[in-house]
């Protein structure tokens, strides 16, 4: 699986950035066109396409509220991380993207300083689910380009032979993520924009993560066996932030997290005694 996984990352083209940049572009060109490049026109062109998909999403609140956490890191990558085990080169690519990802994010957010909707609109006519984010970050959304930064990875490592099979894995994973990220917007902490920039920013992201890990072997070390006890301690203290949340907040998708991480810990630890 790691070797097929090597192939499909060495098939990667630069020109797959084209895409990605042609629509941050076209966003600024839309923004521009409608004279939204500040902050107020950037929030009054959507609050209609806000009102609406809040509306809509906010009426399942448990669905929203827990796919939502989905853009948590820890949350997400905890689905994966059996992979370290057999498919270590994923997680090249994904600590490379993650590492990417955060170096984009937080200059962003404090750059373009948006405030959230919960800080414009009244909590009246909006629909808030979980903690309300009174912040001026929400240009683009985090939780947006951690979900796509690890599904790129995820996409170009997994992606089948055949042309249409391509095309059906692709679309699957472009659905997957949409559905996730704008729970942002449904939960009532995104405007649609932050979220599809987000989107587009987190598949470079993940594109920029692939080629690092192709050409620096930066992580190269995952694959050694004496630096088991490294995950295992990350692992363990994973295990204890999910327990934690689950006191917290008892959502299931912390539960099945947890599951997942607890299984992983177990796999490892196993290889790691009978190496």
């Amino acid at each position: 699986m790691n070797t097929i996984v090597i192939n499909n990352y060495s098939r990667i083209k630069p020109s797959l950035f084209f895409l990605p940049l042609f629509l941050l572009i076209a966003i600024v060109l839309f923004l521009y066109s409608k004279g939204a490049l500040c902050t107020d026109k950037y929030i009054q062109i959507q609050k209609s396409s806000f009102f609406f998909i809040n509306s809509h999403l906010g009426q399942y609140p448990n669905l929203e509220y827990n796919l939502t956490q989905l853009g948590d890191a820890l949350i997400f990558l905890s689905f994966f991380s059996i992979l370290i085990l057999y498919v270590p080169k994923i997680w090249e690519a994904l600590l490379s993207s993650l590492l990417v990802s955060i170096l984009l994010t937080c200059p962003l957010k404090s750059v373009f300083a948006v405030p959230r909707p919960d800080a414009v609109f009244n909590n009246d006519t909006i629909i808030i689910v979980g903690k309300a984010l009174c912040g001026h970050n929400s240009l683009p959304s985090g939780h947006s380009i951690t979900v796509f930064t690890i599904l790129t990875v995820l996409l170009f490592a997994l992606m089948p032979k055949e042309l249409k099979s391509k095309i059906l894995w692709t679309l699957l994973i472009i659905t997957a993520g949409l559905i996730i990220v704008f729970t942002r917007v449904g939960i009532g902490a995104h405007y649609p924009l932050d979220v599809i920039t987000g989107s587009i920013i987190g598949y470079i992201s993940g594109l920029l993560g692939i080629f690092i890990s192709r050409k620096y072997k930066i992580w190269a070390w995952i694959n050694n066996k004496k630096y088991y006890p490294i995950f295992i301690l990350l692992f363990v203290i994973c295990c204890i932030s999910l327990i934690c949340r689950i006191i917290h907040e008892n959502l299931i998708i912390f539960y099945f997290a947890f599951v997942s991480l607890a299984v992983s810990l177990y796999k490892i630890i196993t290889v790691y005694v009978k190496k």
